[in-house]
């Protein structure tokens, strides 16, 4: 299954990943208004662990026996196909994407997420939603060679690290009040919302192989993706697989990881 998807596939199981850094609910926005059908997942709860220390970042993986869990109360398992969408062009839809796709799930983000599927007159459901039938998810530990570690980032020895940050955030210009500011030394400014044509659709292969290259990724090269919090960089993740690129690892700590410990050094500017 690519990594975008134009329209939703006959069985598969929606997923409503809206989430806001701003302290908005998700659950209220779905509620408000959300796919027919679709059932919402809680991304600080159960697409993220929160017995770290905060070197780990705001948003480290959850046990795999916890994300398991949390798939099957969805009526997810490992043979189900699935569907997520935002309405943030895919900025936390990618991140259970991703993390389904590392297990070998068919996942995909509805391309252009809830913003496209209303413009294409399509009906939004309001209330609670469905309640799902749940399912045994398999557990399955998260595969190492699709992460980085801090050390790994602090030494990348050849590899490109691309920070999907917005480039105010990445530069030091402008920072979150729990974080310092700047990147890591040799990140290289990305933003995610780059992937992303005018009209919040992915761009074509095209023009996402024309703008990783102008960011110095080649055919094979290891890239390392990385934004606040392991959350963003799941779409520059999507968009190289989509263009052809050798698969990214992502650093899941982090800018939030990274700048909690003091003797990580902070660069700013360009």
């Amino acid at each position: 299954m690519t990594p975008f998807v134009e329209t939703i596939p006959t069985g598969a199981v929606v997923v409503d990943v809206r989430w806001y850094l701003d302290g908005r609910g998700g659950r209220d926005a779905y509620e408000q208004g959300h796919i027919p059908g679709a059932v919402w997942v809680d991304l600080d709860h159960d697409l993220a662990a929160h017995d770290r220390p905060a070197t780990e970042g705001r948003h480290p993986l959850p046990s795999p026996e916890h994300f398991a869990a949390a798939m099957g109360r969805l009526g997810i398992n490992r043979s189900s196909t699935v569907v997520a969408y935002d309405d943030t062009g895919g900025l936390t839809a990618g991140r259970l994407v991703v993390m389904l796709r590392w297990l070998g799930v068919a996942a995909a983000v509805l391309d252009g997420g809830l913003a496209t599927w209303t413009a294409d007159g399509q009906e939004v459901e309001i209330g609670p939603g469905p309640t799902p039938t749940p399912t045994h998810f398999e557990p399955a530990p998260w595969p190492a060679d699709h992460l980085a570690t801090t050390d790994q980032v602090a030494d990348l020895g050849g590899a490109v690290l691309l920070d999907a940050r917005a480039r105010e955030r990445f530069t030091g210009e402008a920072a979150l009040a729990i974080e310092r500011p700047g990147h890591i030394p040799d990140a290289r400014s990305a933003p995610w919302a780059a992937v992303l044509g005018p009209d919040g659709t992915v761009r074509d292969v095209a023009e996402l192989r024309e703008h990783f290259t102008t960011l110095g990724v080649g055919d094979t090269s290891d890239v390392i993706a990385s934004c606040g919090s392991g959350v963003s960089a799941c779409m520059n993740v999507l968009a190289l697989e989509h263009a052809g690129f050798a698969p990214a690892r992502l650093y899941v700590a982090s800018w939030s990881g990274w700048s909690a410990d003091p003797e990580r050094p902070a660069v700013t500017g360009d």
